[in-house]
């Protein structure tokens, strides 16, 4: 079982005219299912074709909290109609971002409430983006109790244990390689290995020894290594845990 990359962005802005060749390639590198993520609006017809032309690719749609503030009239008919296309499995990625946007957040609320409650109109999973707004966050999963997964996981090992708690899974990017990533692998060490997801958020957060290079799904291999250590398993064995972990929630299966 190959590698599922449960968190990535390819948009042509940021891979540039090699996109469709590290598109084609990437299953000839163990990458055997991957989850791109479009957070804005001006991203879906772009992540709606490489879902039709890629068959491993799968899709999620949502709202940043960075466009919660640049919404247009009828944005959720909008998000709603591409949840329905085909290869959907997934409303995303939102949540709330104070790191630098902190004057929008009543807005950044409204919009993230407002996706929570149609994610459960909808029975879809969430994939939520959470950074320096923990409460916030966190006193609305208590509320709506979402399936779906913590990205990019960058709190405490006790909020870890009340995300899995809520019923959620944990995500963790190439940062969980990072020498200084105390935290993360704390919070890695707690979570239970049946709630774990590997990520790459490419094309950011490219694992050591590639930080700093652009990173796409393949890299995964080095954060699953790191991942492994911690829960006592194999680099393969952690590939295939977080894998069926992906399939569970993603695609219900058992």
């Amino acid at each position: 079982m190959g590698i599922f990359d449960t968190h990535a962005h390819y948009l042509k802005r940021d891979f540039g005219g090699d996109l469709d060749e590290i598109l084609s390639r990437l299953p000839q590198n163990n990458v055997e299912r991957v989850l791109t993520i479009a957070c804005g609006l001006d991203e879906y017809e772009e992540t709606k074709d490489i879902l039709r032309r890629y068959d491993y690719i799968c899709g999620a749609f949502g709202v940043h909290p960075e466009f919660a503030d640049t919404l247009p009239v009828g944005w959720e008919k909008t998000l709603e109609s591409a949840l329905k296309t085909e290869k959907a499995v997934a409303l995303g990625e939102i949540g709330l971002d104070y790191h630098y946007g902190a004057e929008t957040k009543n807005v950044q609320r409204e919009v993230f409430e407002k996706q929570l409650i149609l994610a459960k109109k909808l029975d879809l999973p969430v994939i939520i983006h959470s950074r320096d707004a923990c409460e916030d966050t966190m006193k609305l999963l208590r509320e709506y109790k979402p399936r779906g997964v913590m990205h990019c996981f960058s709190y405490s090992a006790e909020i870890a244990k009340e995300v899995v708690k809520i019923g959620m899974y944990v995500g963790f990017t190439g940062v969980l390689t990072f020498k200084n990533a105390k935290k993360a692998a704390e919070a890695c060490a707690v979570t239970p290995i049946e709630r774990l997801l590997l990520e790459t958020d490419c094309p950011y957060m490219a694992p050591e020894p590639h930080r700093g290079e652009r990173c796409d799904s393949s890299m995964i291999a080095f954060t699953a290594a790191k991942m492994g250590e911690i829960k006592g398993v194999s680099a393969d064995e952690m590939i295939e845990i977080a894998n069926k972990n992906g399939r569970r929630l993603f695609f219900g299966e058992i």
